[in-house]
């Protein structure tokens, strides 16, 4: 069976960091898409930074020079450097790995871990 485990989450200050970690069995990370995405209640889960197997990276705007997605080959972990941390970056965070096969995506997800940024 094929597991995404999340960790890292926390409470910081703004201006802060975290790290968080997304650890997959299989070599999920290795053969497909890496991605974090975020969603706040009553909002839709929003796209945050993705990296393809050959190392590629895209963030989205609002984080763009703030995030950084990288990958453990070894440990087949993900993760996801945040600095410069702001309220709004305050949501719970998931991370996945898809791919596309005849047209159709595929996606395993983490069951998230919440990420608060606050005074």
């Amino acid at each position: 069976q094929v597991q995404v485990v999340e960790s890292g989450g926390g409470l910081v200050q703004p201006g802060g960091s975290l790290r968080l970690s997304c650890a997959a069995s299989r070599s999920i990370f290795s053969i497909n898409t890496a991605a974090w995405y975020r969603q706040t209640p009553g909002n839709e889960r929003t796209w945050v930074a993705s990296m393809v197997s050959g190392g590629a990276t895209n963030y989205r705007e609002s984080v763009r020079g703030r995030y950084t997605i990288s990958k453990d080959n070894a440990n087949d972990t993900v993760y996801l450097q945040m600095n410069s941390l702001k309220p709004e970056d305050t949501a719970v965070y998931y991370c996945d790995a898809f791919r596309w096969f005849y047209g159709k995506r595929y996606d395993y997800w983490g069951q998230g871990t919440q990420v608060t940024v606050s005074s």
